[in-house]
């Protein structure tokens, strides 16, 4: 195991109408007018926005909004928030929505308080300083709502990055997963693969001997398979939604990750497709991780094995353990589709003769000098056959 640091300060209220005391956590974390961001439409149909603003209001505190944020969240909107909150003396963010939002809502508080362009800090720059953000969360997945993590599209080149700093890690974050039972499955079943996407990412490691966070991870994954499926089978199972809530926040406030080499080029990959073609992330994500894991598989064989055999069931062949590691990928990939994910090029709405600016994109765009790195080095030989394989 590795040497590490853990910063975790947020301050998590988890439950049915956690969201009323949106008001006395914005207060008790210094804020005096708020930025409420948002997405569009969904937030509004529910009232959810509506209880919001009232709990904001009872305290007396002033709030201006911004809605508008979409899937894979774009530099523009984030550009306006900054300016917004710079206009009428904002000192607090506050995220109304799911993963996109809350980047939406990181990026502006990182933003605000820095003299130069917000995308420093997503072409490499750590993030030092930000407003204070809140969230409420609407969708399980991307695990915002407990991380030090943001991801923005840049609309000049679509360049699809991210950024971090403990300093946008939220003061606090109102988990109600009762919030989360009108989504669509689909979305359900994009977040499921988003937060196994984060767990089997810091699985793929290279430093030995990390057994703890072995095993926690292999927990969450366990928790997914139980659960996704229950709760495709019935959106208004609230201790399914519940369960699954707090695996995302899990899965990626890092918790998981300490002390340990992590990988994230499945997330690289999968973000030219997201930025290009505009698809959800989970989606992306589904098609990706088999190809990559399939592709980069022996380099450390066993490793693979292992989580086939802890997660999957499957059996161990130590004669030729490469039999044990395919089988898991493919009881992964199969476990996919069985909620709803796509499994190709053609099912994400992605092209073949594409792949080409695919690869151009992720290898050298944005300042890339010609490869990724993570589990294993990807060149763009490399990076052209994964794309390859989701055909």
């Amino acid at each position: 195991m590795e040497n590490f640091t853990f910063y975790s300060p947020t301050f998590f209220a988890f439950g049915k109408d956690a969201e009323k005391d949106t008001g006395k956590l914005v207060r008790r974390f210094g804020g005096t007018k708020v930025l409420i961001h948002y997405g569009g439409g969904s937030v509004v149909r529910s009232g959810l926005l509506d209880r919001v603003k009232a709990s904001l209001e009872q305290e007396e505190i002033p709030y201006i909004e911004l809605g508008g944020v979409k899937p894979n969240p774009r530099s523009g909107l984030v550009y306006e928030g900054i300016d917004l909150c710079r206009a009428n003396g904002v000192d607090f963010v506050l995220a109304v929505g799911g993963g996109s939002t809350i980047d939406s809502a990181k990026a502006i508080a990182a933003g605000v308080v820095y003299d130069g362009d917000f995308w420093d800090f997503y072409s490499g720059k750590y993030i030092e300083e930000a407003l204070p953000v809140g969230t409420i969360l609407t969708i399980a997945a991307a695990g915002s709502e407990g991380s030090p993590d943001s991801v923005i599209t840049n609309e000049n080149g679509m360049f699809k990055r991210g950024a971090t700093g403990d300093a946008i890690r939220p003061k606090f974050s109102i988990l109600n997963p009762a919030l989360t039972q009108t989504l669509p499955p689909y979305q359900t079943a994009c977040g499921i693969t988003d937060i196994m996407a984060h767990l089997y990412e810091r699985y793929l490691t290279n430093t030995p001997e990390v057994e703890v966070t072995d095993r926690l991870i292999e927990a969450l994954l366990l928790t997914m398979v139980h659960e996704g499926p229950r709760v495709i089978e019935d959106p208004n199972n609230y201790e399914a939604r519940a369960n699954i809530m707090w695996a995302g926040m899990m899965a990626h406030n890092n918790s998981c990750g300490v002390g340990r080499s992590q990988d994230w080029n499945s997330h690289n990959i999968e973000h030219e497709l997201s930025a290009l073609y505009d698809c959800a992330h989970g989606a992306g994500l589904a098609v990706t991780m088999p190809a990559v894991f399939t592709y980069v598989m022996q380099h450390d064989v066993m490793r693979f094995a292992q989580i086939a055999v802890r997660l999957w069931g499957c059996q161990m062949d130590f004669a030729h353990p490469e039999v044990t590691a395919k089988a898991g990928i493919e009881a992964f990939r199969r476990f996919l589709i069985s909620i709803g994910m796509p499994k190709n090029f053609e099912e994400l709405g992605a092209k073949e003769e594409d792949i080409p600016k695919l690869v151009k994109t992720l290898c050298y765009g944005d300042g890339r000098t010609g490869s990724i790195s993570g589990f294993v080095t990807l060149n763009e030989e490399d990076c052209a056959n994964i794309y390859k394989m989701m055909v």
